[in-house]
């Protein structure tokens, strides 16, 4: 008897295991939705990502690749789409309008226990297929490190955080419609 009712669980697993096989096929395949989250039309397949130049009053080298390429991966890494140079059927464009370097925390002798790093990107985004889904919108964020570390010896590593979390926030506007 214990034999029987272990060869029904394992028969009922595996055919649960086959429906949520075929599931998973169907709702990907279809390219209405992805498993990130992402809502993309079925007929999109291809995206461009422009250079997002800095016109920031401080400009700092390496932050507009450093920028533009983490961007390029979300979309690469979280969609099907083909990443295009021109005219996808997602098209996305800008530039970093603002990098600069605040002090917070004051503290009683007004000096600055902490600064604050921030960066705004304006976004311009047009869907080919869902024009009503288009936008033109800034993304801001910031980090606060300690004002006793050297800005240099961390300013690749706040840059990069950063970076991931403007690109979030844009894909998540884009494609993400929760």
């Amino acid at each position: 008897m214990f034999c029987r009712v272990r060869q029904i669980n394992n028969s009922r697993n595996i055919i649960i295991g086959i429906l949520m096989f075929f599931l998973l096929s169907i709702c990907t395949s279809c390219g209405v939705y992805s498993f990130t989250g992402a809502s993309i039309p079925p007929e999109a397949k291809t995206v461009s990502i422009q250079y997002f130049p800095n016109r920031s009053l401080l400009i700092e080298p390496t932050l507009s690749s450093v920028f533009t390429n983490t961007l390029r991966d979300q979309f690469t890494n979280q969609t099907n789409l083909e990443m295009v140079e021109r005219k996808g059927d997602l098209a996305i464009e800008g530039e970093i309008v603002e990098y600069k370097i605040t002090p917070v925390a004051i503290q009683a002798d007004q000096t600055a226990a902490q600064n604050r790093l921030t960066i705004v990107v304006n976004a311009r985004f047009t869907n080919k297929y869902e024009p009503d889904k288009d936008f033109e919108t800034k993304f801001k964020q910031f980090l606060d490190y300690e004002s006793t570390v050297d800005f240099n010896s961390v300013k690749s590593a706040l840059i990069e955080e950063i970076s991931d979390n403007l690109a979030q926030d844009i894909f998540d506007k884009a494609v993400i419609n929760w």
